[in-house]
């Protein structure tokens, strides 16, 4: 501050006095809130629009979208599978097709009557597929549930409970209900007389409820050579009955596109 300065504000002399306690220092509550809150919206959930009136903040529904991205259960491994990262290999026409049937499911939903089940050798991109699905349906607001079939069985086992010889039902009851459900590698685990009965409990629930289901499966209606396995040998007649009513099939031919990373140099 310079002198002129000083000469126009002079200091003047204040009695001293008891200070006032000072107010604590919030650490959490309103004020936290408040400077925690959306700049739109200010934690309310309604923005206000300029000459237009109130809406729901986009806060909202990026939070309702994430929580339900995490509710669908889809594995970090598939964190890049979209509709628009799968790409068919050229020439290769029954993955263009995959595409379609998945890009139309997406786009008519939920003017659809049935689910999809994706058949194919390891690495031609059923997962990809399944998973694009969720993520296309859970952008439009869809309850979605992603499971690899085996894991799901060993969900199941782990919950049983020996007294009263029923497996939990905070398993099942996501799976019964979900708007959407990926059931992936289908047919895989070992096809025991509980693993088919299991699997006729959940897809039967499913097909009786009319929820739309989407499969993959490395397994084949019809053999290649004689020691193949079928995909109703591996789940049973009454099963794959059930999944034709339930799902268009569709089979996805091509190599493996793991192949390609032992390829690449460290």
């Amino acid at each position: 501050m310079s002198s002129d300065n000083a000469k126009m504000h002079p200091i003047f002399a204040v009695p001293e006095k008891a200070p006032a306690e000072a107010p604590p220092t919030p650490s959490g509550g309103a004020v936290a809130d408040r400077e925690a809150a959306c700049p739109r919206c200010f934690g309310t959930g309604l923005e206000v629009v300029a000459g237009k009136g109130a809406r729901r903040c986009l806060c909202r529904t990026e939070n309702q979208r994430a929580k339900s991205l995490e509710a669908a259960r889809i594995p970090r491994r598939y964190d890049g599978c979209t509709l628009a990262s799968y790409y068919p290999v050229p020439g290769n026409g029954t993955q263009l097709r995959a595409f379609n049937y998945a890009f139309r499911l997406v786009r008519e939903y939920p003017a659809v009557e049935r689910g999809l089940l994706f058949m194919g050798t390891v690495g031609v991109g059923k997962t990809h597929l399944s998973v694009a699905i969720l993520r296309g349906l859970l952008e439009k607001g869809v309850g979605c549930l992603f499971y690899e079939f085996g894991s799901l069985l060993k969900e199941i086992q782990d919950s049983y409970n020996p007294v009263s010889k029923t497996s939990e039902l905070k398993v099942l009851a996501p799976v019964y209900q979900a708007e959407v459900l990926v059931l992936d590698e289908l047919g895989a685990s070992k096809p025991t007389d509980w693993v088919k009965d299991t699997m006729m409990q959940i897809i039967g629930t499913r097909y009786n409820d009319k929820r739309l289901t989407i499969f993959t499966t490395n397994y084949l209606d019809a053999r290649r050579n004689p020691v193949d396995e079928t995909l109703e040998d591996r789940i049973g007649v009454r099963l794959r009955s059930r999944l034709y009513e339930m799902c268009k099939t569709v089979v996805i031919e091509g190599e493996d596109y793991r192949r390609r990373f032992d390829a690449q140099q460290i």
